[in-house]
């Protein structure tokens, strides 16, 4: 027979493939089933196989994202599908080098991408067998198939790449002489390592050599690097990790075994390998924000944050659902913004305020005045999907059905996503001094303030008079005559709602959208909106749902004289080149993704008497007027030992309570609410917590820093 006569003598194959005639030969003597079957001539078969694509177009792999705190260096978690990290093959051990060769292709170095040994060994075998036993598939050609797997878009591609027939076969040959041409062996060799699947999600030697000795590849040892060599092949039969032992063995003997063969091991070192069992340091790497090292797994909420935004961000898709791929498919490295330490002391004052078995959620958000750079997220849960033994709901009619937020939950509760918020009382009076101070009304606009105002909106229920809002303070102490000092100091909401009528509602409302609040809710959504915004009275009271995402993002507006940033929980991306991830502003400035979003949205003289009068509230002293003789939150001032501004909030029955404070250098805020049931009041004798959340967390994250004291705002403003 002609065939059996040709595969006799493999010299005769060598000037076929200097000749680039190789095709008759592959299609008679390698496509077996289409001569055995189809009756397929070489002619024909050399003029498919010349008409198949003779260049291998390769995309990127997949890789893992890596996310880490502040510092570059503290892992917080990964990001991936497919785990997998390129290495160059300096950095790869010499024994997983020849260990694979050994396994997969001893004649690699030898052929062209085709090798006529074995496809004459593949033919005499499978024409004895009747089936398929031995495919004569190189390693290069393997490499071909991952490439084309992993580029693959479409199932039918993804099927076309794997799928058992002489025509991918064929493919993959006539693609394999071409990537000899193009690639030098040590580059194919590189490159079929980083595609390789070894089992447990390991795609690559990086995440083999990591899940399964939990080391680098540059370290591993003979045995090591022959165990994985011996996965390649059936990642599931030979696992060590699941299986019995006795087969993964085996395999690695035989690996070593024909690693002598090839010369790189002597017998004395064969026979002592194989005598030592295999030993595993399996390890399970970090995948999304729910696996979070236990230690730091309150770094679980930023991480849940961080996700958030990413979705929101169109460098990184058009969608949601592009942005999600490519955060797991991209190998970027992303520094956060947070800052390890200040989330240490974040975290401990909230928690030593009000335990994870609370009801009452207590949260607290770090922003970095002039950056946006959100520096903490710390709040008395356990960031945990599982809620089997979390306590009761505190809604009577939802505790025999479900169970409540605590200790364990994801919910975003301190901003992100759809959930809307808590309702943060007087802490949104800023905005309304911000409106009117912009509007060119000086700090010094006085009122006389009655202990109850008829007010120009309208009303309805009890705080209704004849069809009116009738707003009262919180004290009959607070009667009198206040200017923006007094009036913010002492939190006198018939002042504040008289500021509101001068200036407009509706200014207010868009004060606070021009700092960062979104309106979440239908009502808000609905009073927001113009013209019902106008008669939007009860908002300088803070009626309306928001984070202290938010609200911290607002304050550091004041703090940084003006500035405007949003919050952002990056400093740095990285693509897996090293080179930083860009985007095209709406601007169509092409500019680094993680590069601070700032505008200067109120001019520095407002912003600079909003945080003169903001000195009031905390027991200080502004700098151009009068605080009167008491305010909310004295104690702030002592306990943060430099220059500091703030506001406290409650709401009706003191459902929840606030306090939002800044120094120059940081804005935080806190809350206390039950997220689970808004309505569950959680009492005046817990307003204090949050005051003092922020005040000792400015205090310990400043601490040997030098103080900055704030600008004092002209005359022209104070008047």
């Amino acid at each position: 027979m002609v065939i059996k006569r040709a595969l006799s003598t493999t010299s005769r194959f060598a000037p076929l493939l200097r000749a680039g005639l190789i095709a008759g030969v592959v299609v008679a003597a390698v496509a077996y089933p289409l001569v055995a079957v189809g009756g397929l001539g070489a002619k024909k078969g050399a003029e498919a196989f010349n008409a198949m694509p003779s260049e291998l177009s390769v995309k990127p792999p997949a890789q893992t994202s890596y996310v880490y705190a502040a510092d570059g260096k503290t892992l917080l978690t990964m990001f991936y599908e497919e785990h997998r990290k390129y290495v160059p093959i300096s950095q790869m051990s010499p024994y997983i080098q020849q260990a694979i060769v050994a396994s997969e292709d001893q004649r690699f170095y030898e052929h062209n991408g085709v090798d006529p040994k074995g496809i004459a060994r593949a033919f005499v075998a499978n024409h004895q067998s009747e089936g398929v036993q031995q495919g004569a598939s190189t390693l290069t050609m393997q490499y071909v198939r991952m490439a084309q797997r992993d580029g693959a878009t479409t199932p039918l591609e993804v099927q076309e790449a794997t799928e058992q027939t002489s025509t991918r076969k064929l493919r993959e040959m006539r693609l394999a002489l071409a990537v000899e041409k193009k690639y030098t062996k040590q580059e194919i060799l590189e490159r079929y390592l980083n595609s390789a699947y070894f089992g447990h999600r390991a795609y690559g030697i990086y995440a083999a050599s990591e899940v399964f000795f939990s080391k680098s590849p540059k370290d591993l040892t003979l045995i090591e690097a022959a165990t994985l060599a011996g996965l390649v092949k059936a990642p599931t039969e030979y696992d060590p990790a699941t299986q019995d032992k006795l087969a993964a063995t085996a395999r690695r003997n035989y690996v070593l075994d024909n690693m002598q063969k090839m010369g790189y091991l002597s017998p004395q070192d064969n026979a002592a390998s194989k005598s030592l069992p295999i030993a595993l340091n399996l390890s399970t790497p970090a995948n999304d924000c729910v696996s979070v090292p236990k230690n730091l797994n309150s770094w679980g909420f930023f991480c849940d944050y961080l996700k958030l935004w990413w979705m929101e961000q169109p460098a990184f898709g058009d969608n949601a659902s592009q942005r999600e791929d490519n955060l797991r498919r991209g190998g970027y490295k992303i520094v956060t913004s947070l800052d390890p330490s200040i989330q240490d002391i974040a975290e401990r004052n909230v928690m030593q305020k009000e335990k994870s078995t609370s009801k009452f959620a207590h949260g607290l958000v770090v922003i970095q005045p002039g950056t946006g750079l959100v520096k903490s997220m710390a709040v008395n849960r356990v960031y945990s999907l599982d809620q089997s033994k979390n306590g009761s709901h505190s809604d009577p009619a939802k505790s025999s059905k479900i169970k409540g937020n605590y200790p364990n939950t994801v919910v975003p509760l301190l901003g992100g996503g759809d959930m809307p918020g808590y309702q943060a009382g007087s802490t949104f009076k800023m905005f309304t001094m911000l409106a009117a101070l912009d509007a060119g009304m000086p700090l010094s606009t006085a009122y006389n303030s009655p202990m109850k105002l008829v007010s120009q909106y309208p009303g309805e229920g009890p705080a209704s008079c004849g069809g009116r809002w009738c707003p009262s303070n919180a004290s009959g102490a607070m009667t009198g005559k206040h200017a923006m000092w007094s009036g913010f100091g002492k939190s006198v909401n018939t002042y504040f709602v008289q500021l509101e009528q001068a200036v407009g509602a509706d200014k207010a409302v868009q004060m606070a959208e021009r700092l960062g609040l979104r309106w979440r809710t239908d009502v808000d959504q609905m009073m927001a909106k113009p013209p019902r915004s106008k008669t939007w009275g009860a908002f300088t009271l803070g009626v309306s749902d928001v984070t202290p995402l938010e609200m911290a993002t607002a304050y550091a507006t004041v703090a940084a004289d003006g500035v405007y940033c949003e919050p952002m929980p990056v400093t740095s991306i990285q693509n897996p080149d090293g080179t930083q991830a860009t985007w095209t502003n709406p601007n169509g400035d092409h500019v680094d993704v993680a590069k601070p979003r700032c505008r200067q949205e109120v001019t520095q003289d407002v912003a600079r008497a909003a945080a003169d009068a903001a000195r009031c509230p905390t027991g200080g002293k502004a700098k151009t007027g009068s605080c009167q003789e008491w305010s909310t939150a004295p104690s702030v001032t002592g306990t943060v030992g430099r220059p500091v501004g703030g506001k406290t909030g409650t709401t009706d029955s003191t459902r929840s309570a606030w306090f939002v404070g800044f120094t120059k250098e940081l804005a935080a805020a806190s809350f206390i609410a039950d997220p689970d049931n808004p309505f569950n009041a959680v009492g005046d004798a817990q307003s204090q917590k949050p005051i003092d959340s922020v005040a000792q967390t400015l205090r310990d994250s400043l601490k040997g820093q030098p103080v900055q004291d704030f600008t004092a705002p002209s005359p022209a403003i104070v008047r």
